[in-house]
Formats: structure tokens, C-alpha cells, sequence
């Protein structure tokens, strides 16, 4: 998850104060996440849902590879996850 410092003024910040206010959303950032997807959707940033959710999922890999290239993720074989939630091959019949 990224985090990106916004400061607004004016106009932005009453409508986000009122969306909120109303119950429309329940925070000012859940405001600004509907916003940007507003805009993706008006901008055909996407063809469509799934394409966005391709792109999470090659994104989490990406990340996934490179926290193992660098040794802050662990790869398991088999029997270590077997052995690590405490089952035997036997309990797989």
C-alpha cells in the first residue's frame, strides 16, 4: 500500500467534509479512493475490472520476487508447510 500526502483547499476540502458529513462515505479517505476510481473509470485508464485486478496481482508478484531476492521472504517446500501447520503426508489421503 502506498501512502501520498494531499493537502486541500477550498472547494475540494467542503465536498470532502460534506461526503463525509452526509454518511456518504465514512472517511475522507475512502472520499479520495472513490474519487481516483471515478477518474480511472471516465478516463478509460482500464478496459475493464479485471485488467485492474491483473495488474494488482502482477504488481504483488513483482513485489513478492523481489522481497525473496533480497531475503525477506522465506520460500517453503512442501513438507516444511506440512510440518509447520502439523500435518503428516498421511492426512492428505
Amino acid at each position: 500500500m502506498a501512502e501520498t500526502l494531499v493537502r486541500f483547499e477550498a472547494a475540494q476540502e467542503i465536498i470532502i467534509d460534506k461526503l463525509t458529513e452526509l454518511g456518504i462515505f465514512k472517511t475522507k479517505s475512502e472520499v479520495i479512493r472513490a474519487g481516483i476510481l471515478g477518474l480511472g473509470r471516465e478516463y478509460d485508464v482500464f478496459k475493464s475490472i479485471k485488467d485492474i485486478e491483473d495488474e494488482m496481482v502482477a504488481r504483488k508478484m513483482k513485489k513478492i520476487s523481489r522481497e525473496t531476492k533480497q531475503g525477506k521472504r522465506k520460500t517453503l517446500t512442501f513438507d516444511e508447510v506440512l510440518k509447520k501447520q502439523g500435518f503428516k503426508k498421511s492426512d492428505l489421503r
